[in-house]
């Protein structure tokens, strides 16, 4: 049997993914100069590929590097999500969803303005950012929309490879993916064999959402295993009634867009180990940082086996002696 069958399914996924990738999306225009991301991870992946002084607006939520923070700010959050707390803003998505209200104001005289030849967006989560369709209705500018939508840690390196061959510098494009998975591969070789730890990531706190997409794959990768989580899928609202039931050995506070200081703040311990971590940068953000995320995952998991990367991090309720 090839060793990567006897490999845990998301894992055995991840590897022969790895191994198909090859870059294949081509240029189908010449390489854009002037770039308007409405997507953080997009922004950090252009960021990532060098071509950071390429990028002429970007959107409220885009804030990795520093550099891009003083950008044209073309998009925004309906949503003040700085003022509320969980459970009211996820009333306040609610609402809006089921009214048929866009979360999203887009400013289409400052777009108009900036020239993009090339407008980045996403289709995945329609609370994360602009869709590529509301981009087309809104905005006159007759710049080419790409839709970035990665649903596992394979198709967010295969969106680095797209957009590096879109933009004409495919070579960093795969050495920012080799780097991603040289690193997701030490800490998984670090792990491999030791006990796999049961684990309930939350990417929403109040109510509770049970991880999705590429997050029950870092889990698994770093070895753990997701109790509630399904990867490749969207995450789903749960219960605490329903994770305390299935009784994890960690709870791992991620919820979207918040980082290590707010998840503790606003999060509500449980009995068994509970941490929060700052999902913004290396959990919800489909982009290179999720290696990252991946190593102190597998520190959390495996301290012995593992060291701290030094990523933020707070203990709400210890390990048991």
């Amino acid at each position: 049997m090839p060793e990567s069958h006897r490999l845990p399914s998301t894992v055995r996924r991840y590897v022969e993914s790895a191994r198909r990738l090859t870059g294949r999306a081509r240029a189908l225009q010449s390489p854009a100069v002037r770039i308007c991301s409405l997507l953080p991870s997009a922004t950090e992946i252009v960021a990532g590929l060098g071509l950071a002084d390429r990028l002429v607006g970007v959107s409220a939520e885009c804030d990795w590097p520093p550099e891009v923070r003083g950008l044209p700010v073309v998009t925004a959050s309906r949503i003040g999500s700085g003022e509320l707390g969980s459970l009211e803003i996820d009333r306040a998505v609610r609402e809006a969803v089921a009214g048929g209200r866009s979360l999203y104001a887009i400013d289409e005289e400052l777009i108009d303005s900036l020239q993009p030849d090339l407008i980045l967006t996403q289709d995945l989560c329609e609370v994360c950012a602009v869709s590529s369709a509301e981009v087309g209705r809104l905005c006159r500018v007759q710049a080419e929309v790409v839709s970035l939508d990665p649903r596992t840690i394979g198709e967010i390196e295969e969106s680095v490879l797209r957009l590096a061959e879109r933009l004409g510098v495919p070579e960093r494009g795969a050495a920012v993916v080799a780097e991603m998975r040289a690193k997701i591969g030490r800490a998984h070789a670090a792990v491999a064999g030791l006990p796999s730890r049961r684990v309930f990531v939350a990417e929403w706190l109040d109510p509770p959402f049970a991880a999705g997409h590429w997050v029950p794959e870092m889990v698994e990768l770093a070895g753990g295993e997701e109790i509630l989580g399904r990867a490749g899928e969207a995450s789903f609202p749960t219960t605490w009634e329903a994770v305390r039931a299935a009784e994890p050995e960690l709870v791992v506070l991620a919820p979207c867009g918040f980082d290590a200081e707010r998840a503790a703040r606003e999060g509500a311990p449980l009995s068994c180990r509970t941490v929060a971590v700052d999902a913004n940068a290396y959990f919800s953000r489909p982009a290179p940082r999720v290696a990252h995320g991946v190593v102190q995952v597998a520190f959390l998991l495996h301290s012995d086996a593992v060291p701290d990367p030094g990523l933020p991090w707070l203990e709400l309720v210890p390990a048991p002696a």
